[in-house]
């Protein structure tokens, strides 16, 4: 089945099968920054925005997807570099597998509350697991990324 969607910006038509998830889609559609990690959305790691949502992509069938506009870290350009720039300030960069999906949502937490303290970074950014780094400098990452113009 094919299934139309707007993917990092650029209308694309897609070949997917019934029952495929958005994150191997992704990835065999020129996104390799979606990696998949747990296979059942619980470490964060395939976080992509759907229609400005975060989602988990390795949960989400490809099908649903018809229509939606969907952004991948490819598909934020200079906004991810500031955030990757940002955790490598603050020591967080470990080893970067997690890290595309921290920078999806440290995007999405910007647009969606721009003045969040500690505490609303916190509870945002729950979910994306990180074994390398823990998880106060990912906080003090976004933190400083929220205060960039």
């Amino acid at each position: 089945m094919q299934i139309n969607v707007i993917l990092n910006g650029k209308k694309k038509r897609l070949e997917v099968t019934e029952s495929e998830f958005l994150a191997d889609t992704l990835r065999k559609n020129g996104c390799p920054s979606v990696k998949i990690g747990c296979n059942d959305g619980a470490c964060g790691t395939c976080t992509v925005l759907i229609n400005g949502k975060p989602t988990c992509s390795c949960e989400y069938l490809s099908a649903r997807a018809d229509g939606a506009e969907i952004i991948t870290t490819e598909g934020l350009g200079e906004e991810a570099e500031k955030i990757v720039d940002c955790l490598i300030r603050v020591g967080g960069e470990g080893c970067g597998y997690c890290a595309p999906g921290f920078v999806v949502l440290a995007y999405a937490l910007k647009k969606e509350l721009p003045d969040a303290d500690y505490d609303e970074v916190k509870a945002y950014l729950n979910g994306n697991l990180c074994r390398c780094t823990g998880y106060i400098v990912r906080i003090e990452a976004a933190l400083e990324y929220l205060k960039m113009a």
